[in-house]
Parts: structure tokens; C-alpha cells; sequence
């Protein structure tokens, strides 16, 4: 009992209630003015904020009461949750999440591998009761898929999912071969925060390429007849992102500059990430191979993080979408660096 005490004690002693107080005021107060209900997605946004807030106020009093009350299971049931924010304590790590998987090399099988890890996530995203929506999906030749894009929405969404971006790989008896050989497979997970109107990332008009075409996707006679579908390019880095989930042209067009938004952040702080390390080592980026996980499903079963050491036999419980013990392993192992 002492020790989750010294452990609730670090808590309570960075966790800034007023700071959060001070915060729920400053919405409140925006709420009351009529424009704020304009823009009905930022007004969401702000109040998913709030609710977030608040939730962290109410759990901070839960465990001084837990800790008066000597209340063990209450007390270290809640204390792995609240932990875990505390290692989400980047600027970006509270945004929602623009999340990509690519196939690899290797034919069906890796687009097969992708589709299978785009259940896996979506799977996660339902259990954390996260709000999804899949912004672009090409199917593959044979099988699975050559890539998505999905933006993902709840609370600390990014913060969860940045380390999960890297190279999976898969090693199993592919089904796609006659004589079922043994065979491995690469997909590449790609994360970045939704980047807001109010940040220092500039973007001009100028520099935008745009060009429509019709949507591949599924979406109805309306998405396949009309150029709904968006393709911008950042003619500055020759960055591209596309959209072509929604019926409508413009609610694309909104969509693919959010990607291309959040890709040229991305791209900005790799470029200082690499200049820092040139006293430091080598920087890695998101990038083929910089594997991460090995899932391992012949001869034995296995799914191991190559980072942080986590691992488990529960393969079939894994690509379900129970990965929390990867995604928190990892959190911890960065905040001890």
C-alpha cells in the first residue's frame, strides 16, 4: 500500500488541477458567445476538450479519496490510467490522429498483411470508443489493401498512437502460395497529429497544386460519376495528400488540405529532429526499415515490440485489437529515457 501511495503521491504532484480549472473557464466563457456555435466542429472540439478536462479534475479527487480510504484495487486500477497521461504530456499529444498504413513489397500477401492491420487498429479504435472515419482506401490487386488514411478522433488519440508508426512485420505460411511456404511481410504505419488553423504551419494558396478526379472507393453512383475525389500537392516539398470518403467535393478538398497540413509539419520537424542528432546519433523516421513489431505466427506465435521488449503469445487476442500493453509499454519505456 505505501508504494502505491508514493506512486499516487508523484501524480497529485504534477498534475496542475488550476491549470485545468483555469482552462474549463476559458470555454465556458466562449460558449456563451453565439458565434462560438458557428463553427460547429471546432465548438465540438472544444467542448470534447472541457469533458476531457473535467474528467481529469474528478479522477485527481477520486485518488486523494482512494488514498484516504486505503482503498488498494480502487487505487491501483486508477492509478494505471491516470499514468498513462501523464506520459501524454506532448504539445500535440491531446489531438486527434491522421493515421496510414502502406503495404510493402511483396505482392498479395503484404496487401493482405495491411488490410489485416487496418482491422487490428480500427478494432482498437472501437474499444477506446474513438470516432473514426476512413479518408482514403485503395484496394489491392489480388487481395487486402495497397494503403489507407484514417482520421482518428477522441481524447489523446495522437498521444496514444505516435509510436506505433515504423514498419510491421509478419511472418507466417502465406495463403497465396501454392505449397504454403513460410513467408514474411512488411506494412508501414505512419502517424500525425491533426494539425489546427492556429498553429505557426503555413500554408499559401500559391503554393497548392490541385487536381480532381473520381473516387475509387465505395461511396454510391454520386462519388463514381462526379470528380468528388482530391488530390493536392505542396509544390514547395512535393508533398501530396488525397481524400475521397465524402459525397462532396469541397468536404474533400477540406479533408486533403488537413493531411497535407499535418504531412508538412511532419516534415518540419524531422528536418529539426535531424539537426538535433547530428550531436546525438542517427535520427529514424517513420520510414521502411525502421521495424518496430515482429508478429510471428509460424513456427510459434508470437508478437514482440522490438523497442520497448513487450511481448505476448496471445497472437489471435493481438490483431483483435488488443495492443494496450504495446502502446503503454512503449509511453513508459520513452518517459524513462
Amino acid at each position: 500500500m505505501e508504494e502505491l501511495k508514493k506512486r499516487a503521491q508523484i501524480v497529485l504532484e504534477k498534475v496542475d488541477i488550476a491549470q485545468k480549472e483555469k482552462r474549463i473557464k476559458e470555454i465556458e466563457a466562449k460558449s456563451i458567445d453565439p458565434d462560438f456555435w458557428k463553427d460547429s466542429q471546432n465548438a465540438a472540439q472544444m467542448m470534447r476538450e472541457m469533458a476531457t478536462l473535467q474528467k481529469e479534475i474528478d479522477d485527481i479527487k477520486l485518488l486523494q479519496e482512494l488514498i484516504d480510504a486505503d482503498d488498494i484495487y480502487g487505487l491501483e486500477t486508477l492509478l494505471k490510467e491516470l499514468e498513462v497521461y501523464l506520459y501524454l504530456s506532448g504539445p500535440y499529444d491531446k489531438a486527434n490522429a491522421i493515421f496510414s498504413i502502406h503495404a510493402g513489397q511483396g505482392g498479395a500477401d503484404a496487401m493482405d498483411w495491411a488490410s489485416i492491420l487496418y482491422r487490428m487498429y480500427t478494432r482498437y479504435f472501437e474499444k477506446k470508443g474513438w470516432q473514426f472515419e476512413t479518408l482514403e482506401y485503395t484496394a489491392g490487386d489480388e487481395a487486402g489493401i495497397k494503403s489507407a488514411t484514417l482520421v482518428v478522433e477522441g481524447n489523446y488519440t495522437y498521444g496514444y498512437l505516435k509510436n506505433e508508426q515504423g514498419v510491421h512485420r509478419l511472418v507466417r505460411l502465406s495463403p497465396f502460395n501454392a505449397d504454403q511456404l513460410r513467408h514474411t511481410s512488411f506494412a508501414l504505419v505512419e502517424v500525425l497529429p491533426q494539425i489546427e488553423d492556429d498553429t505557426d504551419v503555413e500554408i499559401k494558396d500559391d503554393d497548392l497544386e490541385w487536381d480532381f478526379y473520381r473516387a475509387s472507393s465505395k461511396g454510391g453512383q454520386n462519388v463514381q460519376k462526379v470528380s468528388t475525389a482530391v488530390r493536392v500537392k505542396h509544390i514547395p516539398t512535393g508533398i501530396i495528400a488525397t481524400s475521397q470518403s465524402e459525397r462532396y467535393q469541397a468536404q474533400n478538398r477540406e479533408y486533403a488540405l488537413k493531411i497535407l497540413k499535418s504531412k508538412v509539419w511532419a516534415k518540419h520537424q524531422e528536418e529539426l529532429q535531424k539537426a538535433k542528432q547530428d550531436l546525438k546519433g542517427v535520427y529514424n523516421p517513420p520510414s521502411w526499415g525502421n521495424q518496430i513489431r515482429s508478429y510471428v505466427l509460424h513456427p510459434y506465435q508470437m508478437v514482440k515490440d522490438l523497442r520497448s521488449k513487450v511481448e505476448t503469445g496471445n497472437v489471435e487476442s493481438v490483431l483483435d485489437g488488443d495492443i494496450d500493453l504495446f502502446i503503454e509499454g512503449q509511453l513508459k519505456e520513452n518517459s524513462s529515457v
